[in-house]
């Protein structure tokens, strides 16, 4: 038995050093070849590459073999991991040439042989397991690791400078022919992402602070703390860009810090920037000339905290070119362009004159024609150019008379746009002369100050932008493009990228357009250039957007460049072929310093798949999206490997009245238009929000499921079309929202009855006990039907409700967040009811449907919480059905108020008066009083 046992165990070690040697068999050695692609490779090879007798030919017959002695001859660069960095055609490349140019060291241990190995799938998993891969999600058809353009696949360069010519001369001739285009499916991002992690352990260098950053990547300014000059969303997308930044570079999340200010609503609403913050400051609050747009109080703080840098965001401030201004003679850096590249492109007045002057095509608008010299001599030396003031004040209209002869001379209809206006505000359509006196009102009081011009309306087109970003040194680029022709109020509410209803020749016109205005005006940081797109294939320049934009997220995941955190390196003084995810979209190595030729690169940026994106704003759809504020109870948003969204409330925060509609954005990515609609439309239904306010979620799936939309037959004015065709979301069935809506009313009455008893009790009192309720009438009025109900409780679970004769029993449980569980016709519904001031607000499911309380037309209430502006008619005048009596300011918006009833009104309230949901604003003594019709009893 011992003989045999002793056998056993020689054969057994036997068979192990053979797996080990056949593990070892195809391990590189030093001077393989980097993976192809357009980037140079690692700095650390050296030595020539290996010659082979057929270039450009990739043998599949047999492995390279080399000794156990590996690890004396291989590289602290190129060993272990890089066996996985090299694609399968270039790991099995000609063997004969490893074994003829560089021999393996003799051992004691004879080599092992590796049986030969076929091109087919088998082959593929074959060399897998030999080189022990872990890309395990590769296909058949696909190398192991492609060579995407953003070059991701490529093995770091160190960070010491070396002559062009060393580099370039290590790049093996037959490295293009072998560049494969990568795949845009999700494992290929997947396998990216894996790719990023590899090269960030193998940087040859670490970065401790900023200031070691500025040193090593060839900036001029030291920047470790920032003023955060916003609030909501834009706060809340900066911190997270820039402290995943922040880890990814320095290891360290907190390297750079973060200064917020904030109002007491904010305080009060619970805001999430807040908690994010490193340090706050309180401020004044109010409207947001009071803080956020207050350029001396944002100042002041910057030098008194102090930090070195202030970013603006989108929005309040982030326009307005005062504010770069003070902020340079304060010696503060700003995320952002010049005061002078900001006046020259941020204003609609002189972008559209600079557009001109560049031949850039634009809409007949109030300065047509207006240009500014710009010689080649100019061009030349670099010098910006600049509108002077005469020149400007010509494009403008100066009051209403000025402006209707405008209009007249452009041809109806017109726009009527501030120039420091954005976001919805201070813009206004106008069909006719009668309206225009109100509409160039309204815009002036929602941005005050501003200067005022007209412009054609453009009907049927697209809304497509460019995203731009610039560095201090003349460099600047183009980003791909954006649609965003899914407005409201001329707000966006749905945006795509890229951009598909143009032919790509337009898109990379618009991009060299908008590449051109940056360096016109020596712009720096990032910007976007707005474009209408025609049916007709003409696009005509609209505006640029001196400032980072809410769906710049769109370019970032097609792209894979980190806006904000490129911002801040822009600030710094990095040139943009030192930030990482610019070299990486270009095809270089990330971390070299070889100059990029962005007119004229050698590899072209592609986007990677298609992105949606949606906002989720407080506006209520069904009453022409207009804005309310309130608390949330419930924020559950579901993320996946291809949906992820932000939001600026929690579970227990909320909206002021000062605050933006919009507290969230959410984004999908797909492969092709069709997969990222289909992942956003399966996250929204999971997107559960349940507060004081409604959301546009409900609407948002209805837009994105419509026919029209998935074919990209839309324009500009599509959904304004649907909202006044009154197309609403879709609803829960009618009987169940009634049978949902009876137990809430009839819930509430039965609670409301029990704690008054209790409450009796603990004051030594005793009620009668017919004040303990068990059955209640609930009347209901639904799109003008009114069904009247009695609900009767015959236990703690269950409820039946009669109604025409006829009753059902219904399972009933309370949940704990307020919700009713219930089990109706064969099916179980988790139902949440809001009550308002003149309606019953029910939730089935991710459905809504409002009931309407009956309510006395004689009596005029505010639609939301908000501010009145004015009224626009007289005290004790006559308004007709359907006029407009009273403007006030919702959430930053100005919205109108307008009669049920023809009738004499009175007013309660004066102008400038702060407004309450519900607040009652007026009475109106009614013409016809016999008019007002009970509601009809359902049936």
């Amino acid at each position: 038995m011992l003989p045999l046992a002793v056998l056993g165990l020689i054969l057994w070690i036997l068979l192990l050093l053979w797996r080990i040697n056949t593990k070892t068999v195809a391990m590189p050695v030093k001077g393989e070849e980097s993976p192809s692609g357009c980037g140079p490779p690692a700095a650390g090879e050296d030595g020539p590459p290996p010659q082979s007798s057929h270039p450009g030919e990739h043998s599949l017959s047999t492995a390279p073999t080399t000794s156990t002695k590996h690890n004396e001859d291989i590289s602290p660069q190129t060993g272990g991991a890089s066996a996985v960095k090299t694609a399968d055609t270039e790991a099995l490349q000609a063997s004969s040439e490893v074994n003829s140019e560089k021999p393996s060291t003799t051992q004691k241990s004879s080599r092992t042989n590796v049986p030969m190995l076929s091109s087919g799938p088998e082959a593929r998993e074959r060399l897998k397991f030999i080189l022990g891969a872990s890309e395990d999600n590769s296909s058949d058809e696909e190398p192991l690791v492609d060579k995407p353009p953003s070059a991701a696949s490529q093995p770091p360069t160190s960070t010491q400078k070396s002559p062009p010519e060393q580099t370039s001369s290590a790049v093996p001739e037959s490295s293009s022919s072998s560049s494969i285009k990568p795949s845009m499916s999700g494992l290929h991002l997947v396998r990216k992402g894996r790719e990023h992690r590899k090269m960030d352990l193998q940087r040859d260098f670490t970065v401790a602070s900023p200031a070691e950053f500025v040193t090593r990547f060839g900036g001029n300014r030291v920047i470790e703390k920032v003023l955060i000059a916003n609030n909501g969303i834009a706060a809340v997308k900066c911190m997270r860009s820039i402290r995943r930044w922040s880890y990814e570079m320095f290891r360290n999340e907190r390297t750079i810090r973060f200064v917020v200010m904030v109002t007491p609503e904010d305080l009060k609403a619970n805001a999430e920037y807040i908690k994010m913050a490193d340090h706050y400051v309180p401020v004044p609050g109010g409207p947001n000339n009071n803080n956020y747009a207050n350029v001396e109080l944002i100042v002041d703080i910057a030098k008194r905290i102090p930090v070195q840098a202030v970013w603006a965001g989108w929005g309040h401030a982030s326009e307005n070119p005062k504010l770069p201004e003070l902020l340079n003679k304060a010696g503060i850096s700003f995320l952002g362009p010049s005061s002078k590249a900001m006046w020259a492109l941020g204003d609609k007045v002189a972008s559209s004159i600079v557009a001109q002057s560049a031949d850039i095509p634009t809409l007949p608008w109030s300065g047509s024609g207006l240009r500014v010299d710009w010689p080649e001599e100019d061009q030349r030396l670099g010098n910006v150019i600049s509108v002077p003031p005469d020149v400007y004040a010509r494009g403008c209209v100066q009051d209403v008379d000025e402006g209707l002869a405008g209009a007249e001379s452009i041809g109806y209809p017109v726009v009527i746009k501030a120039s420091e206006g954005g976001g919805g505000k201070g813009i206004r359509k106008v069909e006719s002369s009668e309206d225009f006196p109100g509409f160039f009102r309204q815009v002036q009081t929602e941005v005050p100050g501003s200067p005022i011009f007209i412009m054609q309306l453009a009907q049927h087109a697209r809304h497509l932008e460019v995203q731009i970003l610039a560095d201090e040194y003349g460099n600047a680029i183009s980003l791909f493009g954006r649609d965003c022709s899914i407005q409201r109020r001329h707000q966006k509410i749905i945006e795509e990228a890229p951009a598909t209803i143009a032919a790509p020749s337009t898109l990379e016109q618009m991009e060299r357009y908008a590449v051109r205005l940056a360096k016109m005006v020596g712009y720096v940081s990032a910007g976007t250039v707005e474009y209408l797109f025609s049916e007709d294939g003409s696009f005509h320049f609209l505006e640029l957007n001196p400032r980072l934009q809410v769906e710049h997220p769109c370019t970032e995941m097609i792209g894979d460049v980190n806006l904000p955190a490129a911002q801040l390196q822009i600030a710094m003084g990095i040139p943009l072929h030192r930030i990482k995810d610019i070299r990486q979209l270009y095809g270089e190595t990330p971390w070299g310093d070889t100059i990029i030729n962005f007119e004229t690169p050698e590899c072209l940026p592609s986007p990677r798949g298609h992105v949606i994106a949606v906002r989720i704003t407080s506006e209520n759809p069904d009453e022409g999206f207009k804005p309310s504020s309130g608390t949330v109870q419930e924020l559950n948003f579901r993320s996946s490997k291809n949906v992820w969204g932000y939001f600026s409330v929690g579970a227990t925060g909320g909206l002021h009245e000062f605050a933006d509609s919009q507290f969230g954005h959410c984004f999908s990515w797909g492969e092709n238009r069709e997969e990222a609609i289909s992942n956003m439309v399966v996250a929204m239904k999971e997107l559960s929000i349940r507060g004081d306010f409604r959301t546009t979620v409900e609407y948002l799936i209805k837009l994105l499921e419509t026919e029209s939309f998935r074919n990209n037959d839309i324009d500009t004015g599509w959904l304004d079309h649907l909202i006044a065709e009154k197309v609403q979301a879709e609803r829960p069935d009618t009987m169940l929202g009634i049978v949902c809506g009876a137990l809430h009313v009839a819930d509430v009455s039965f609670r409301k009855s029990m704690s008054d008893f209790l409450h009796s009790l603990e004051r030594g009192q005793v009620l009668p006990a017919a004040s303990l309720l068990n059955s209640v009438n609930v009347d209901l009025i639904y799109e003008g039907v009114k069904y009247c109900l009695k609900v009767a409780r015959q236990s703690p679970t269950t409820y039946v409700i009669i109604m025409n004769g006829s009753n059902i029993e219904i399972d009933v449980h309370r949940l704990s967040d307020g919700g009713l569980l219930l089990s109706y016709d064969g099916s179980s519904h988790t139902t949440y009811m809001k009550e308002e001031v003149d309606s019953y607000r029910i939730t089935v499911g991710n459905k809504t449907c409002v009931f309407e309380k009956e309510k006395d037309p004689t009596v005029l209430r505010s639609p939301s919480a908000g501010k009145l502006l004015q009224y626009l008619t007289e005290d004790g005048g006559h308004v007709n059905a359907g006029e407009t009596y009273a403007e006030i300011e919702v959430m930053k918006m100005v919205m109108t108020v307008t009669v049920q009833q023809s009738g004499c009104i009175h007013f309660v309230k004066r102008p400038g008066a702060v407004l309450g949901p519900g607040c009652v604003m007026a009475h109106i003594d009614l013409d016809d009083p016999s008019s007002i019709q009970p509601g009809v009893r359902g049936l």
